[in-house]
Protein backbone atom coordinates (compact mmCIF):
# COMPACT_ATOMS: atom_id res chain seq x y z
CA UNK A 1 0.00 0.00 0.00
CA UNK A 2 1.33 3.39 -0.90
CA UNK A 3 1.66 6.68 1.01
CA UNK A 4 -1.64 8.03 -0.78
CA UNK A 5 -3.78 4.82 0.10
CA UNK A 6 -2.51 4.98 3.57
CA UNK A 7 -3.92 8.33 4.15
CA UNK A 8 -7.25 7.10 2.66
CA UNK A 9 -7.71 4.24 4.80
CA UNK A 10 -6.75 6.71 7.71
CA UNK A 11 -9.34 9.34 6.44
CA UNK A 12 -11.77 5.88 6.55
CA UNK A 13 -10.99 4.76 9.78
CA UNK A 14 -11.33 8.38 11.46
CA UNK A 15 -15.13 8.29 9.62
CA UNK A 16 -16.33 4.86 10.91
CA UNK A 17 -14.82 6.13 14.55
CA UNK A 18 -16.38 9.51 14.32
CA UNK A 19 -19.89 8.00 13.32
CA UNK A 20 -19.57 5.42 16.04
CA UNK A 21 -19.14 7.76 18.81
CA UNK A 22 -21.97 9.64 17.36
CA UNK A 23 -24.13 7.17 17.69
CA UNK A 24 -22.89 6.15 21.01
CA UNK A 25 -23.41 9.69 22.35
CA UNK A 26 -27.00 9.91 20.87
CA UNK A 27 -27.65 6.84 23.20
CA UNK A 28 -25.97 8.27 26.06
CA UNK A 29 -28.19 11.49 25.52
CA UNK A 30 -31.91 9.69 24.57
CA UNK A 31 -31.25 7.39 27.83
CA UNK A 32 -30.72 10.46 30.17
CA UNK A 33 -33.53 12.77 28.65
CA UNK A 34 -35.85 9.79 28.69
CA UNK A 35 -37.51 10.04 25.22
CA UNK A 36 -39.92 8.01 24.17
CA UNK A 37 -41.69 5.06 25.52
CA UNK A 38 -40.89 1.22 26.08
CA UNK A 39 -42.71 -1.86 26.86
CA UNK A 40 -40.39 -2.72 29.44
CA UNK A 41 -38.31 -0.64 31.97
CA UNK A 42 -35.26 -1.34 34.33
CA UNK A 43 -35.92 1.26 37.16
CA UNK A 44 -36.74 4.31 38.56
CA UNK A 45 -34.71 5.55 35.41
CA UNK A 46 -35.81 4.03 32.77
CA UNK A 47 -38.81 5.36 29.80
CA UNK A 48 -42.23 5.25 30.62
CA UNK A 49 -43.93 1.31 30.68
CA UNK A 50 -47.26 1.08 29.13
CA UNK A 51 -48.77 -2.09 30.54
CA UNK A 52 -52.26 -4.27 29.06
CA UNK A 53 -54.61 -5.24 31.48
CA UNK A 54 -57.02 -7.68 30.88
CA UNK A 55 -60.36 -8.61 32.32
CA UNK A 56 -64.10 -9.78 31.84
CA UNK A 57 -66.25 -7.78 34.02
CA UNK A 58 -68.02 -4.75 32.28
CA UNK A 59 -66.74 -1.10 32.54
CA UNK A 60 -69.32 -0.20 35.30
CA UNK A 61 -68.29 -2.86 37.65
CA UNK A 62 -66.87 -2.62 41.28
CA UNK A 63 -63.81 -4.64 39.94
CA UNK A 64 -63.28 -2.13 37.17
CA UNK A 65 -64.26 1.36 39.42
CA UNK A 66 -63.21 0.97 42.88
CA UNK A 67 -60.19 -1.43 42.40
CA UNK A 68 -58.46 -1.69 39.08
CA UNK A 69 -58.59 2.18 38.39
CA UNK A 70 -57.97 3.70 41.44
CA UNK A 71 -54.88 1.07 42.14
CA UNK A 72 -53.64 1.91 38.59
CA UNK A 73 -53.58 5.36 38.85
CA UNK A 74 -51.62 5.01 42.17
CA UNK A 75 -49.33 2.56 40.69
CA UNK A 76 -48.97 5.53 37.55
CA UNK A 77 -48.49 8.24 40.72
CA UNK A 78 -45.83 6.11 42.71
CA UNK A 79 -43.64 5.89 39.62
CA UNK A 80 -43.83 9.34 39.19
CA UNK A 81 -45.06 8.27 35.41
CA UNK A 82 -42.73 5.82 34.97
CA UNK A 83 -45.98 2.77 34.84
CA UNK A 84 -49.05 3.07 32.70
CA UNK A 85 -51.83 0.63 33.25
CA UNK A 86 -54.25 0.79 30.57
CA UNK A 87 -57.45 -1.69 31.25
CA UNK A 88 -59.18 -3.76 28.60
CA UNK A 89 -62.37 -5.01 30.26
CA UNK A 90 -65.58 -7.08 29.15
CA UNK A 91 -63.47 -9.84 27.33
CA UNK A 92 -62.08 -7.16 25.17
CA UNK A 93 -58.67 -7.98 24.94
CA UNK A 94 -58.95 -11.68 26.47
CA UNK A 95 -61.76 -14.18 27.21
CA UNK A 96 -62.09 -14.50 31.13
CA UNK A 97 -60.96 -18.11 30.32
CA UNK A 98 -58.10 -17.52 28.46
CA UNK A 99 -56.72 -14.36 30.73
CA UNK A 100 -54.29 -16.21 32.87
CA UNK A 101 -52.46 -18.40 30.34
CA UNK A 102 -52.79 -15.04 28.31
CA UNK A 103 -50.52 -13.34 30.79
CA UNK A 104 -48.03 -16.07 30.98
CA UNK A 105 -47.76 -15.44 26.63
CA UNK A 106 -47.50 -12.14 26.97
CA UNK A 107 -51.10 -11.38 24.93
CA UNK A 108 -51.87 -9.26 27.95
CA UNK A 109 -48.65 -8.04 30.77
CA UNK A 110 -51.69 -8.24 33.32
CA UNK A 111 -54.69 -10.03 34.12
CA UNK A 112 -57.76 -10.30 36.26
CA UNK A 113 -60.26 -13.33 36.33
CA UNK A 114 -61.03 -16.48 37.86
CA UNK A 115 -58.76 -19.19 38.78
CA UNK A 116 -61.74 -21.94 38.58
CA UNK A 117 -62.36 -20.68 34.91
CA UNK A 118 -59.80 -22.94 34.04
CA UNK A 119 -60.44 -25.81 36.29
CA UNK A 120 -57.49 -28.57 36.64
CA UNK A 121 -55.35 -25.82 35.90
CA UNK A 122 -54.83 -25.00 39.64
CA UNK A 123 -55.47 -27.79 41.39
CA UNK A 124 -53.92 -26.88 44.77
CA UNK A 125 -55.61 -23.73 44.72
CA UNK A 126 -58.78 -25.32 44.61
CA UNK A 127 -58.95 -25.77 47.98
CA UNK A 128 -60.09 -22.01 48.77
CA UNK A 129 -63.04 -23.46 46.76
CA UNK A 130 -63.91 -26.54 48.77
CA UNK A 131 -67.13 -26.35 50.50
CA UNK A 132 -67.63 -27.79 54.21
CA UNK A 133 -65.10 -24.75 55.24
CA UNK A 134 -67.02 -21.89 56.83
CA UNK A 135 -66.26 -18.66 55.60
CA UNK A 136 -68.12 -15.05 57.50
CA UNK A 137 -66.92 -12.56 54.78
CA UNK A 138 -65.65 -12.01 51.44
CA UNK A 139 -62.38 -9.83 53.38
CA UNK A 140 -62.28 -13.26 55.75
CA UNK A 141 -61.73 -15.47 52.01
CA UNK A 142 -59.65 -13.15 50.69
CA UNK A 143 -57.32 -12.90 53.48
CA UNK A 144 -57.55 -16.91 54.31
CA UNK A 145 -56.23 -17.31 50.38
CA UNK A 146 -53.90 -14.90 50.47
CA UNK A 147 -51.70 -15.84 52.96
CA UNK A 148 -51.30 -19.49 52.12
CA UNK A 149 -51.05 -18.69 48.95
CA UNK A 150 -47.49 -16.73 49.88
CA UNK A 151 -47.07 -19.68 52.61
CA UNK A 152 -47.40 -22.45 49.75
CA UNK A 153 -46.53 -20.75 47.03
CA UNK A 154 -47.92 -23.30 44.38
CA UNK A 155 -46.11 -23.92 40.84
CA UNK A 156 -48.77 -23.39 39.26
CA UNK A 157 -48.97 -19.96 39.25
CA UNK A 158 -44.90 -19.65 39.64
CA UNK A 159 -44.96 -18.88 35.99
CA UNK A 160 -46.67 -14.78 36.53
CA UNK A 161 -45.90 -12.83 39.03
CA UNK A 162 -49.19 -13.23 41.61
CA UNK A 163 -49.74 -9.65 43.04
CA UNK A 164 -52.78 -10.23 44.85
CA UNK A 165 -56.20 -12.51 45.21
CA UNK A 166 -59.50 -11.83 46.77
CA UNK A 167 -63.16 -13.62 46.83
CA UNK A 168 -66.32 -13.80 46.72
CA UNK A 169 -66.83 -14.95 50.51
CA UNK A 170 -69.62 -17.03 50.97
CA UNK A 171 -72.30 -18.04 48.77
CA UNK A 172 -76.23 -18.91 49.69
CA UNK A 173 -78.67 -20.53 48.24
CA UNK A 174 -81.73 -18.28 46.94
CA UNK A 175 -84.64 -20.83 45.86
CA UNK A 176 -87.95 -20.33 45.30
CA UNK A 177 -89.79 -22.21 47.81
CA UNK A 178 -88.11 -22.61 51.76
CA UNK A 179 -85.11 -24.64 52.19
CA UNK A 180 -84.83 -24.75 56.41
CA UNK A 181 -83.59 -28.18 56.26
CA UNK A 182 -82.05 -30.76 54.22
CA UNK A 183 -84.79 -32.90 53.40
CA UNK A 184 -86.33 -29.26 51.68
CA UNK A 185 -83.58 -29.65 48.79
CA UNK A 186 -84.07 -33.21 47.94
CA UNK A 187 -84.59 -33.72 44.13
CA UNK A 188 -84.81 -29.37 43.56
CA UNK A 189 -83.58 -28.31 40.54
CA UNK A 190 -80.87 -25.79 41.57
CA UNK A 191 -78.38 -23.36 39.04
CA UNK A 192 -74.32 -23.97 39.67
CA UNK A 193 -71.11 -24.99 38.08
CA UNK A 194 -68.11 -26.93 38.22
CA UNK A 195 -67.14 -27.26 42.08
CA UNK A 196 -70.79 -26.19 43.05
CA UNK A 197 -72.76 -29.00 40.50
CA UNK A 198 -70.69 -31.86 42.66
CA UNK A 199 -71.45 -30.34 46.27
CA UNK A 200 -74.92 -29.81 45.36
CA UNK A 201 -75.34 -33.66 44.51
CA UNK A 202 -73.72 -35.02 47.23
CA UNK A 203 -76.59 -32.44 49.20
CA UNK A 204 -79.14 -34.57 47.35
CA UNK A 205 -80.01 -31.35 44.91
CA UNK A 206 -79.90 -31.73 41.43
CA UNK A 207 -77.50 -29.19 39.38
CA UNK A 208 -78.42 -27.41 36.40
CA UNK A 209 -75.11 -26.03 34.47
CA UNK A 210 -76.05 -22.64 32.87
CA UNK A 211 -74.03 -19.03 32.66
CA UNK A 212 -75.46 -16.86 35.31
CA UNK A 213 -76.42 -14.31 32.83
CA UNK A 214 -79.50 -17.07 31.66
CA UNK A 215 -80.17 -18.22 35.43
CA UNK A 216 -82.97 -15.28 35.82
CA UNK A 217 -85.24 -16.42 32.88
CA UNK A 218 -84.99 -20.31 33.72
CA UNK A 219 -86.15 -19.18 37.35
CA UNK A 220 -88.65 -17.19 36.10
CA UNK A 221 -89.64 -19.85 34.06
CA UNK A 222 -89.78 -22.55 36.91
CA UNK A 223 -86.93 -24.81 34.57
CA UNK A 224 -84.53 -24.66 38.03
CA UNK A 225 -85.90 -23.92 41.61
CA UNK A 226 -83.07 -21.71 42.51
CA UNK A 227 -79.21 -21.15 42.65
CA UNK A 228 -76.30 -20.88 44.82
CA UNK A 229 -73.69 -17.93 44.78
CA UNK A 230 -72.47 -14.15 46.69
CA UNK A 231 -75.46 -12.20 47.14
CA UNK A 232 -74.55 -9.90 44.48
CA UNK A 233 -76.31 -11.64 42.31
CA UNK A 234 -79.59 -11.07 43.75
CA UNK A 235 -79.55 -7.11 42.91
CA UNK A 236 -76.82 -7.31 40.04
CA UNK A 237 -78.35 -10.14 37.77
CA UNK A 238 -82.04 -9.24 39.59
CA UNK A 239 -82.55 -12.48 41.07
CA UNK A 240 -84.66 -11.16 43.98
CA UNK A 241 -87.33 -10.94 42.10
CA UNK A 242 -87.46 -14.44 40.73
CA UNK A 243 -86.62 -16.18 44.23
CA UNK A 244 -88.14 -14.91 47.50
CA UNK A 245 -86.36 -17.54 50.14
CA UNK A 246 -82.26 -17.42 50.88
CA UNK A 247 -80.93 -20.02 53.21
CA UNK A 248 -77.60 -19.06 54.32
CA UNK A 249 -74.76 -21.42 53.73
CA UNK A 250 -71.39 -19.62 54.32
CA UNK A 251 -69.88 -23.07 54.07
CA UNK A 252 -70.88 -23.87 50.32
CA UNK A 253 -69.60 -21.20 48.28
CA UNK A 254 -66.14 -19.32 47.67
CA UNK A 255 -64.96 -18.21 44.30
CA UNK A 256 -61.34 -17.06 44.03
CA UNK A 257 -59.80 -14.39 41.48
CA UNK A 258 -56.35 -13.25 40.88
CA UNK A 259 -54.13 -10.23 39.74
CA UNK A 260 -51.40 -11.72 38.18
CA UNK A 261 -48.75 -9.79 35.77
CA UNK A 262 -46.31 -11.01 33.13
CA UNK A 263 -43.21 -12.61 34.68
CA UNK A 264 -40.65 -10.89 32.32
CA UNK A 265 -42.29 -7.68 32.03
CA UNK A 266 -42.41 -8.11 35.81
CA UNK A 267 -38.42 -8.88 36.03
CA UNK A 268 -38.07 -6.16 33.59
CA UNK A 269 -39.19 -3.03 35.58
CA UNK A 270 -36.05 -3.24 38.17
CA UNK A 271 -35.96 -3.61 41.76
CA UNK A 272 -36.89 0.13 42.57
CA UNK A 273 -39.89 0.31 40.83
CA UNK A 274 -40.89 -3.53 41.96
CA UNK A 275 -40.93 -2.68 45.14
CA UNK A 276 -42.92 0.55 44.96
CA UNK A 277 -45.34 -1.14 42.94
CA UNK A 278 -45.67 -4.49 45.29
CA UNK A 279 -46.56 -1.65 48.14
CA UNK A 280 -49.44 -0.45 46.54
CA UNK A 281 -50.00 -4.04 45.82
CA UNK A 282 -50.44 -4.30 49.59
CA UNK A 283 -52.29 -1.32 50.12
CA UNK A 284 -54.81 -1.98 47.31
CA UNK A 285 -55.50 -5.54 48.74
CA UNK A 286 -55.94 -4.85 52.48
CA UNK A 287 -58.04 -1.76 52.03
CA UNK A 288 -60.34 -2.36 48.85
CA UNK A 289 -59.93 -6.02 47.30
CA UNK A 290 -59.86 -8.47 50.20
CA UNK A 291 -63.96 -6.82 51.00
CA UNK A 292 -65.16 -5.13 47.92
CA UNK A 293 -67.61 -8.62 47.57
CA UNK A 294 -68.71 -7.63 50.83
CA UNK A 295 -69.84 -4.12 49.82
CA UNK A 296 -71.88 -6.04 47.36
CA UNK A 297 -73.19 -8.64 48.84
CA UNK A 298 -74.64 -6.34 51.76
CA UNK A 299 -76.40 -3.99 49.47
CA UNK A 300 -77.45 -6.56 47.10
CA UNK A 301 -79.19 -8.07 50.41
CA UNK A 302 -80.45 -5.42 52.48
CA UNK A 303 -82.26 -4.81 48.42
CA UNK A 304 -83.51 -7.82 48.28
CA UNK A 305 -85.14 -7.78 51.66
CA UNK A 306 -86.38 -4.59 51.61
CA UNK A 307 -87.53 -3.73 48.55
CA UNK A 308 -88.32 -7.38 47.12
CA UNK A 309 -89.17 -8.69 50.64
CA UNK A 310 -86.80 -11.77 50.75
CA UNK A 311 -87.13 -13.98 53.77
CA UNK A 312 -83.68 -15.01 55.20
CA UNK A 313 -83.57 -18.30 57.08
CA UNK A 314 -80.82 -19.25 58.81
CA UNK A 315 -79.54 -22.77 60.11
CA UNK A 316 -79.00 -24.07 63.16
CA UNK A 317 -76.13 -25.36 63.88
CA UNK A 318 -76.82 -29.06 64.08
CA UNK A 319 -78.43 -28.71 60.72
CA UNK A 320 -75.57 -27.33 59.36
CA UNK A 321 -73.56 -29.70 61.03
CA UNK A 322 -75.71 -32.32 58.56
CA UNK A 323 -74.75 -30.52 55.22
CA UNK A 324 -70.97 -29.93 56.33
CA UNK A 325 -71.30 -34.21 56.74
CA UNK A 326 -72.00 -34.37 53.44
CA UNK A 327 -69.96 -32.50 51.36
CA UNK A 328 -66.53 -33.49 53.11
CA UNK A 329 -65.89 -36.28 50.99
CA UNK A 330 -65.14 -33.44 48.46
CA UNK A 331 -62.44 -32.22 50.50
CA UNK A 332 -61.03 -35.45 51.03
CA UNK A 333 -60.95 -36.07 47.29
CA UNK A 334 -59.20 -32.84 46.82
CA UNK A 335 -56.58 -34.58 49.15
CA UNK A 336 -56.29 -37.70 46.87
CA UNK A 337 -56.23 -35.83 43.96
CA UNK A 338 -53.44 -33.57 44.55
CA UNK A 339 -51.45 -36.28 46.58
CA UNK A 340 -50.89 -37.24 42.90
CA UNK A 341 -48.98 -34.41 41.96
CA UNK A 342 -46.92 -34.62 45.17
CA UNK A 343 -48.58 -32.50 47.15
CA UNK A 344 -49.60 -32.95 50.84
CA UNK A 345 -53.16 -32.09 50.71
CA UNK A 346 -54.12 -32.90 54.35
CA UNK A 347 -51.58 -29.95 55.26
CA UNK A 348 -52.86 -27.33 53.00
CA UNK A 349 -56.38 -28.33 53.72
CA UNK A 350 -55.97 -28.16 57.68
CA UNK A 351 -53.81 -25.12 57.36
CA UNK A 352 -56.57 -23.03 55.05
CA UNK A 353 -59.49 -24.45 58.20
CA UNK A 354 -57.13 -22.90 60.74
CA UNK A 355 -56.60 -19.67 59.30
CA UNK A 356 -60.41 -19.69 58.09
CA UNK A 357 -61.64 -19.68 62.22
CA UNK A 358 -58.59 -17.52 63.20
CA UNK A 359 -60.12 -15.00 61.07
CA UNK A 360 -63.98 -15.76 61.57
CA UNK A 361 -62.83 -15.27 65.30
CA UNK A 362 -61.27 -12.08 64.32
CA UNK A 363 -64.54 -10.37 62.63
Amino acid sequence: MNFAQCRMAGRGWRKTVSWVLVVVMLLALSALTGCGSQSAGTGLDAGVVELKLAHFWPSTHPVETQLIQPWANEINQVSNGKVRITSYPGETLLKANDIYDGVVKGVADIGVSCFAYTRGRFPVLEVFELPGIIYESSEVSSKVAWESIQSINPKEVQDTRLMMVFTTGPGNLYTKTAVNRLEDLQGMEIRATGLSAKTLSALGAIPVGMAQSEAYEALSKGVVKGNLGPDEVLQGWKQAEVTSFLTKTPFLYNTLFFVTMNKEQWEALGPELQQVITQVNQKYFEEVAAGLWDQQNEAALKWAVEDKGMQVIELSPEESQRWISLVEPIQQEYVKNIAGIGVNGEEILDKVKALAAEYNSGL
